[in-house]
């Protein structure tokens, strides 16, 4: 059954749709190979399962670890509500770790809240930039618990040279933030076999739609127009035939073709517990090119940065794009946030804050560094399906935007 924060906010749509994709879209360029630097992904990390979205993967690595009724687990302060039903689906209680203001870890909070019963610490590379995996790995082998690398942000990257995911007992990860497919996670262990967690598909109806809104969505910003033309009349036929569908169906039993993580709700529903990701995600995770993909976002994040360091009342959340780093997405850290989020969202640009919402209980008391983040960071696209075109027009109007 469905599990959500009490007091999760609704997926709200933005006033208007932004006038460029916020996550990766399909289309032809999406297979083209890139020159620039490549990366190791979650997926190098050793054993893997492909699930449909990262919370799902975190609730099975938890299920791994043996988490249940009197056991603890360490969340950070700063994090998306999509973090927390797993932990209490198990019946454990989630302890938040403070984090500083550059959203790194704060060892000593942690090695506090270290009590009888913590079972697991989850540690969150922030926008694709890794925690300090060695000094938390030390941490956690000392305290004898375990240690679960969130990858959502992070498909892509190392640190020590080897691949992010492989420093933790388990770790999780979010395909769709960075490749153009409508539903997709993974779970990974460099650690432990597993052979326990056995994945059945979810049928043809979720395996189709996953197919159409990926089209769908690409066709929504002009890429693909060749398919596009040839699916004229199958997707109005869909179209129609979906509508008669849900006129007969009741409406509690309207959805359920896909797990609400694609649709960007908070929601963690059991059912996907058992599911592995379709054959279509899985078949562009080995086609499409990840030598571009980082590549590119690497690219377009240095754009934006160049845009928008030095204007007044903002400041990139880091300094610099380390080598062995591929964003998730560029965060700004705006001091008059409220206003400009207004300003971005009616001029049509894509933007998220992410934790712009705490669990009950997180505060400013608790931690004050997570509060004034999920507050004032302003999150922009970088990734690969941008064009040179639409980058270029997002760093200009995010500059009139932001500029006093």
């Amino acid at each position: 059954m469905p599990l959500s924060s009490p007091d999760a906010p609704a997926a709200q749509p933005l006033p208007a749709r932004p006038h460029l994709p916020l996550v990766p879209v399909l289309s032809g360029a999406s297979f083209h190979p890139v020159r620039g630097q490549r990366l190791p992904s979650v997926l190098d990390a050793a054993h893997v399962r492909l699930v449909t979205s990262g919370r799902i993967a975190l609730a099975l690595a938890l299920r791994e670890l043996g988490v249940g009724v009197g056991d603890s687990v360490l969340l950070p302060a700063y994090h998306s509500l999509s973090m927390v039903p797993p932990v209490l689906w198990l019946e454990a209680k989630p302890l938040f770790y403070r984090v500083d203001g550059g959203a790194r870890a704060d060892l000593d909070d942690i090695a506090a809240l270290c009590g009888p019963g913590v079972k697991a610490l989850v540690a969150t590379h922030y926008f694709g930039f890794p925690q300090d995996l060695a000094a938390l790995r030390a941490l956690c082998d000392a305290r004898g618990i375990a240690l679960i690398e969130d990858c959502a942000h992070a498909f892509f990257g190392e640190y020590a040279g080897r691949p992010l995911g492989s420093h933790g007992d388990y770790a999780i990860a979010s395909s769709m933030k960075f490749f153009p497919m409508y539903e997709g996670g993974a779970l990974v262990s460099a650690r432990h076999a597993l052979d326990r967690v056995v994945l059945r598909s979810a049928g043809k109806g979720f395996e189709a739609k996953v197919v159409l809104n990926t089209l769908e969505h690409s066709f929504r910003y002009g890429r693909l127009p060749a398919v596009k033309a040839l699916l004229a009349l199958p997707m109005r036929a869909k179209d129609l035939l979906w509508r008669r569908i849900k006129s007969r169906r009741p409406a509690a039993a309207a959805g359920g073709l896909a797990p609400g993580s694609s649709d960007s709700d908070f929601s963690f529903d059991t059912r996907w517990l058992d599911k592995r990701s379709s054959l279509f995600a899985r078949l562009l995770l080995r086609r499409v090119s990840a030598g571009r993909i980082v590549a590119l976002r690497r690219r377009h994040y240095q754009r934006l940065q160049a845009a928008l360091a030095k204007l007044p009342g903002c400041r990139p959340l880091h300094a610099a794009l380390p080598d062995g780093v591929c964003p998730w997405l560029f965060p700004l850290v705006v001091d008059d946030a409220e206003t400009a989020f207004a300003r971005i969202r009616q001029r049509g640009l894509p933007v998220v804050r992410f934790a712009d919402t705490l669990w009950p209980g997180v505060d400013a008391a608790r931690c004050p560094d997570s509060v004034h983040l999920s507050r004032h960071v302003l999150a922009f696209p970088c990734h690969q399906e941008l064009s040179a075109q639409e980058l270029d027009w997002l760093c200009t109007s995010l500059a009139e935007v932001l500029a006093p």
